[in-house]
């Protein structure tokens, strides 16, 4: 596969090898097109459940044998910027910045640190990788299928301070920096509109930084997926406005557990995927 020829290079990963090399492999239609396939049902599915994007994408461009961890994840930032700006624009009233300032501070920090890590791990064998990051979608999808916080007022920052640093750890580590966000916002009593607001502003904060520590742990090897990620951008607004069309006719509920159990198959397949070679 495209992204993946040097089986020397860190992790199996592509080598730095400059961005030009994302204009020519925007011509390897295999990668390009298990890319637009995966991100098409990932924006999908994050549109009208309203999450899983990352948490569906990362196991499967993996088990593609195309795109490593790196790539992956800067595919799908690229994927969701047009998502989150436009869910901050809609819920823009009801966004407030001193909800923001700590939990993004904690968050932002945890992000180098996830990234580093992660340049580590790449040296591990590959199907130990996917084994790994299999293992963390089916205890997310798990978690979040079992865990059902009691919403009240406020929070301790005992609970917080963890939430925020392991969102941000877990984004930078595996591109999966959602759920723990996710928990924090159902714990508390806030309107649909309020959490949506927080949550979108909070990945939308996050995406240079994101980007900025890719590059400077990764190098240009995330060149091509992003050069990739941008063509398809007109194509993954279509996907959104289909999505949230979707979410308001089938209620976002029923397509949770739906999502949440197609993740747990998902992650248990890349579990299971060196015993099947």
């Amino acid at each position: 596969m495209g992204l993946l020829r040097n089986e020397n290079t860190v992790g199996g990963g592509p080598p730095h090898d400059g961005l030009l090399q994302g204009f020519y492999r925007l011509f390897d239609i295999t990668d390009f097109s298990i890319l637009a396939v995966v991100l098409t049902v990932g924006i999908l599915i994050q549109a009208s459940s309203g999450f899983a994007a990352g948490l569906l994408a990362v196991p499967v461009l993996l088990l593609s044998g195309s795109f490593a961890i790196p790539e992956a994840q800067a595919a799908i930032l690229v994927s969701t910027v047009p998502q989150n700006i436009y869910g901050v624009w809609s819920f823009r009233h009801e966004v407030r910045g001193r909800d923001l300032i700590f939990p993004a501070g904690l968050r932002l920090l945890g992000l180098p640190i996830g990234a580093l890590i992660l340049y580590q791990i790449e040296s591990f064998p590959r199907d130990a990788i996917h084994q790994g990051v299999g293992a963390c979608v089916v205890a997310i999808a798990i978690a979040m299928i079992i865990l059902r916080p009691k919403p009240q007022a406020t929070i301790s920052q005992v609970y917080s301070i963890p939430t925020f640093f392991l969102s941000g750890f877990l984004q930078g580590l595996i591109g999966m920096g959602g759920p723990p966000m996710v928990f924090w916002v159902q714990a508390h009593d806030w309107s649909t509109q309020r959490s949506r607001g927080f949550l979108f502003s909070m990945y939308l904060i996050s995406l240079l930084p994101a980007f900025l520590t890719l590059y400077l742990v990764f190098g240009t090897r995330i060149g091509p997926p992003i050069l990739m990620s941008l063509f398809l951008v007109p194509w993954l607004l279509v996907v959104t406005w289909f999505g949230l069309k979707i979410g308001t006719r089938l209620g976002r509920e029923r397509l949770r557990y739906f999502t949440l159990g197609l993740l747990v198959l998902l992650g248990l397949v890349a579990v299971l995927s060196p015993f099947f070679k």
